[in-house]
Parts: C-alpha cells; structure tokens; sequence
C-alpha cells in the first residue's frame, strides 16, 4: 500500500532547468531580467537587513555600553529553591544541576535571597548574596565561598 502512493497530479512542478538556450522556454535571460543586481551571480542572496545601499539602521545608530567579548555567565537560584534538600544536606553546584535547578552551561552560580530558607543547609556556591546569607544562618545553616 505505502509503495503506491504518490503526490496529486498537479501537485508537483517540474524543476526550472536555467541557462539552457532560448529553446528552453526561459529565453536569453533565464528570467532574471536585465541588468542589474538581480542578474549578476547570487544577485538576489542579500541577507534580510540589506536596505538597498541606504545606510543600514544598525549603522544609523548610535552605540552605548560595553558588551565583553568572554561574558562571566552566572546562573542564578533563589533560596526558596532549596526547600527540596534535606536538614543537614551540603548544597554545591553539582547537586542543583542534579535536581534540575541550574542547567550546568554558567561559569558560576549565585544564590539570592528570594523565599524562605530550609532548616540546616551547608551551602557551597561561587557566591551568595548578602540577604541570602543572611537568611541561611539564621535557619541554623552555614555559608562558604569557593573559588
């Protein structure tokens, strides 16, 4: 059954076989007009933000800021994210990539202070805000930095 099958008649069209002579129904210019960019070889592959030789709008406007090539990436988790480990359990980078809570692809993680911390956490992170500390030891929990 699935050997039979075979696209509607009509459906599809026989491909444009260009620059084969006037005998191919395309005449001499193989329907690219004349002259112009449109007629030169890969002509008419400008890319999306080419506006015609007007200067570009990414050109037109003015530049601000500072945007570093090699980006410290630093992937962020609240401290309301760590209601799942347990009293007493040591919390690092790689127990959040194992429940899920980082995706692994940062430099470092940064714990902020967002929610409510669990009991009793040992927290060894890249770096820590001030309120998340803060939150960490008044729940009976201790924080350290590593490098």
């Amino acid at each position: 059954m699935l050997d039979r099958l075979q696209p509607r008649p009509g459906a599809r069209h026989r491909t444009k076989r260009v620059g084969r002579g006037p005998g191919s129904g395309h005449r001499k210019t193989s329907g690219r007009g004349i002259k112009g960019q449109g007629k030169r070889s890969a002509g008419r592959e400008t890319p999306f933000w080419f506006e015609g030789g007007q200067m570009p709008l990414a050109r037109r406007l003015p530049k601000r800021g500072f945007h570093s090539l090699h980006p410290k990436r630093v992937e962020i988790v609240n401290v309301a994210a760590l209601a799942g480990f347990a009293e007493g359990s040591e919390v690092d980078a790689a127990a959040l990539a194992a429940r899920g809570l980082i995706r692994g692809w940062g430099d470092s993680v940064k714990l902020l202070g967002e929610g409510e911390a669990p009991r009793g956490l040992r927290v060894r992170l890249q770096s820590v805000s001030a309120g998340a500390r803060r939150k960490i030891e008044l729940a009976g929990g201790s924080v350290e930095i590593v490098a």
